[in-house]
């Protein structure tokens, strides 16, 4: 390593390890992004709840899934049954319920089946809204907090306070005949419905517009975790399958650099020492770079050895044995094309090769009894080979047209 390389390490790695010990020095920002990842310790994760789900459902098993609805019950519904070899409720919390057609369409299927799916998400597809008749839109008025509450008299219900976070989304338009209202939430001046039923065939669905109660944050302030489990009671089956939100975002980096790529300070960092190294290495390596000798291509000896072949037989002027090889070569060829017999190039011959090759029979015929001819000559002179040569030619070039 020569001097100037080592200055140029020695100054990356002194500027790496300052930018190490101010990011450290400094209080880290909050994130507040909500990402409902189940091993997001930030607010607007899911860690806390993911770890209390067993308590919460103690009499249940829970199955966290990364793979679509789809996915997952795709092999596990008995086709000559119509019927699913699994049974238990469906559980669904993100801030966004974006899944695939194939996905709610299983969903559809699996709720038919007498089981329940429930849905917290600010945002539902349409295919979802427009099958269950139900429509979800922002409240206009400004609101800085919700009081939200269930109407389940056994739940003991009361409210629970949410600022932070809260969407103002709320169901509203819902068909009143067979839509069950279980929750809402208020503020001063009106309240909306924001947990409702509705019956699929012999399933239920429960949708719920305020996934956030579900987060770090609110499942450790004041008893908001006493609603969680009020709005999750409905969920009653023996077994519970949690489709996390991995196979939409990804759940936790495994990368080595997880931790320095999810810092601001430590992600530029990172950035800039790659930057500057590359273009060390490029201005570097273009002072240096050797010579590259020019390697000449191989030469094509094909021609040479084709003119070499035919000045010998030039030479030896045996026509005879050109024209033996020409007639052995067209008749080769013919078998493997057309499939035909060549032992005897007679009146059959003829007729097939005409069939199989669409070219005039005259000059097939003609061909023929030149090639007979030649055979039984002894000794043949060049104006035969052009003759044949000739003959043989003419029959290719119709055939290519």
């Amino acid at each position: 390593m020569n001097r100037n390389l080592k200055v140029y390490v020695f100054l990356l790695v002194l500027i790496l390890i300052g930018i190490i010990l101010v990011d450290a020095s400094r209080p880290k920002p909050i994130n507040w992004t909500p990402t409902f990842a189940l091993n997001d310790k930030i607010p607007f994760g899911l860690y806390i709840f993911g770890q209390e789900s067993e308590k919460l459902f103690s009499n249940q098993k829970v199955t966290k899934h990364s793979n679509t609805p789809y996915e997952y019950f795709y092999d596990k519904y008995d086709y000559e049954d119509s019927t699913y070899t699994v049974k238990g409720d469906i559980l669904f919390i993100n801030d966004e319920f974006t899944i695939d057609k194939n996905s709610v369409d299983e969903l559809f299927y699996y709720a038919s089946r007498g089981n329940d799916v429930f849905i917290s998400s600010s945002s539902f597809s349409k295919n979802l809204k427009d099958t269950l008749g139900f429509e979800i839109e922002t409240s206009s008025i400004f609101m800085d907090s919700f009081a939200l509450k269930v109407y389940n008299k056994n739940l003991n219900p009361k409210d629970y306070y949410y600022s932070k976070g809260v969407s103002t989304k709320y169901f509203s338009k819902i068909d009143t005949t067979t839509t069950v209202v279980l929750g809402h939430q208020s503020s001063t001046k009106e309240n909306l419905t924001n947990f409702i039923k509705i019956p699929y065939k012999s399933g239920n669905f429960y949708l719920h517009t305020q996934p956030i109660v579900f987060t770090n944050y609110y499942m450790l302030k004041n008893k908001n975790h006493e609603y969680v489990e009020q709005i999750t009671s409905y969920l009653n089956q023996d077994k519970i399958y949690w489709f996390v939100k991995s196979y939409n975002s990804g759940q936790l980096n495994q990368s080595p650099m997880r931790y320095i790529l999810s810092q601001a300070s430590l992600r530029w960092a990172w950035y800039i020492s790659l930057i500057s190294i590359l273009i060390f290495i490029v201005f570097n390596a273009k002072r240096k770079q050797r010579v590259i000798p020019i390697i000449e291509p191989l030469r094509n000896t094909t021609v040479d050895f084709t003119k070499t072949i035919g000045n010998l037989y030039y030479q030896e002027g045996n026509h005879k044995n050109i024209i033996d090889k020409k007639i052995i070569y067209f008749l080769e060829k013919t078998r493997n094309e057309y499939l035909i017999e060549t032992t005897e190039l007679d009146a059959t011959f003829i007729n097939r090769f005409q069939q199989k090759s669409g070219n005039k029979k005259e000059e097939i015929a003609e061909l023929v009894q030149l090639i007979n001819q030649l055979k039984r000559k002894e000794t043949c002179n060049e104006s035969d080979i052009v003759t044949l040569n000739l003959a043989i030619e003419k029959l290719n070039q119709k055939k290519d047209k």
